[in-house]
Formats: C-alpha cells, sequence, structure tokens
C-alpha cells in the first residue's frame, strides 16, 4: 500500500482529541440607549473540580442588576450544562430562573418566577448561557449557520444563527477583527434583534453585542478589557 494512503489511515483512526477549553475573563461597558448612565458587564470562564467549568455574566448599572451562572461539563465534544441561575432586577420586572440538568434521569428541573418546570433532556440541549459557548466554538469552526436547542424559562426555543461576515471592532482594548453574527428571528414572531461580535484572534472571545428589546430598548456592551488564557486581550492600537 502506497506509504501516503498508510499515513491517511493513521491520522483517520487517531482519537479525536477533546474540545479545549481556555479560561476567560472580560471586562465590558454596558449601556441602554435610553438610560444616560452607563454601566458594566463582567464574563468569565473558570475550571472547577472533576471537569467541571464555570460561565459567569454579571451586568450593573444604577438602575438595574443581572447576574447569570451556568456550571458543565464536555464529554466528546459536546457540552453538558449541569446548572443555570438568572436573575434581574431594576429596570422591568424582576425575573429569576433557576434550572438542574439531571443527565442520568434525562430531565430538567426548576423554576421560573417561582412556577416550577420540568423537561425531558436530550443530549445537546443547552441552557441560555452555555449556548454561547458552542455558538463561539461553531464559528471558530468555520461553520455559516448554527442552531440550538436551548432551555429558556418555562420553554425549550430552538435559536437560530448566522454568520453576517467579519468587522473590525474599534474596543478600549485597540481595533479587534472580529466575525460578526446575529441571532435569526421569524419578523412576523418577533421584533427583537442580537448581534454578537467574536475575536478572531483571543478564542472568538465575545467583544460586542448589540440587542434591541421587543419594546424597542437598546442594549449594548462592548469589550473593554480581558485575558484569555492567561493571556491579556491587545487590538491594534491606532
Amino acid at each position: 500500500m502506497p506509504r501516503v494512503l498508510l499515513l491517511l489511515l493513521a491520522l483517520l483512526t487517531l482519537p479525536v482529541q477533546a474540545l479545549e477549553l481556555k479560561p476567560f475573563a472580560a471586562s465590558y461597558t454596558a449601556d441602554w440607549k435610553q438610560v444616560p448612565i452607563s454601566g458594566t458587564a463582567e464574563r468569565s470562564l473558570k475550571a472547577l473540580d472533576n471537569g467541571r467549568w464555570e460561565l459567569t455574566f454579571e451586568a450593573a448599572m444604577l438602575v438595574a442588576s443581572l447576574s447569570e451562572v451556568s456550571t458543565f461539563r464536555v464529554e466528546s465534544d459536546t457540552f453538558l450544562p449541569l446548572t443555570y441561575r438568572f436573575e434581574r432586577s431594576g429596570l422591568g420586572k424582576a425575573k429569576q430562573v433557576e434550572h438542574d440538568f439531571d443527565w442520568t434521569e434525562k430531565q430538567v428541573l426548576g423554576s421560573d418566577r417561582g412556577e416550577p418546570v420540568r423537561f425531558a433532556l436530550n443530549r445537546g440541549m443547552q441552557d441560555k448561557s452555555t449556548y454561547q459557548l458552542v455558538l463561539q466554538k461553531d464559528v471558530a469552526a468555520g461553520k455559516q449557520s448554527m442552531s440550538y436547542q436551548v432551555v429558556d424559562g418555562d420553554e425549550i426555543e430552538v435559536y437560530d444563527f448566522r454568520v453576517l461576515g467579519e468587522e473590525r471592532v474599534r474596543t478600549q482594548a485597540g481595533l479587534i477583527d472580529a466575525v460578526k453574527v446575529e441571532r435569526v428571528r421569524d419578523p412576523t414572531q418577533s421584533s427583537r434583534k442580537t448581534v454578537l461580535w467574536f475575536a478572531k484572534d483571543w478564542d472568538y472571545l465575545l467583544v460586542r453585542l448589540h440587542q434591541v428589546e421587543k419594546d424597542g430598548k437598546e442594549y449594548q456592551i462592548m469589550l473593554k478589557d480581558g485575558t484569555v488564557g492567561g493571556r491579556t486581550v491587545e487590538g491594534i492600537k491606532k
């Protein structure tokens, strides 16, 4: 058998490596267009014990605050959420959500605004935080359209995304080359808009997010500074 075919067969039979996750910590400015007060946001990923990870997002300004914490593990390159906690106060109605993912019993148990919720759990389902990491990894892999089943409050929804192209984002850390992605929604069902920018050179870290709610309120976070795998995020200085 030709040597090149032997080499190809050897490569094909190599074990698939587990998905590499890099801890990160990022700080953002947070702005509501309708509120003349800027706030701050923090997003981080850190390793816990027993192969678990914790993904945290917190945002605060004078009139509102939001906290979102997920724990998960990765198994055969699949993200498996374990716990999800969400709490919001201030602007709009207060909201609290708790979800626990039992992969042995294949069910999600929790509560949404004090009301109990229970769902059948299928492999590939994500919570409202972990899907963002899956999205980052899929964008890094070059995918142009993505779809995820997400446990969203008291429902299971399908989140669709598409890549719009590449764009350079001006941040306090410098100019950063990013991939621009938008959430795809049926305009006859929802007027909400979500656009995200992921840094190409920094493990596809989220550097900007722009959200328009159905009532017209606009929210944006923009990267101030951060680290990925222990390296300080630095863009082009101009």
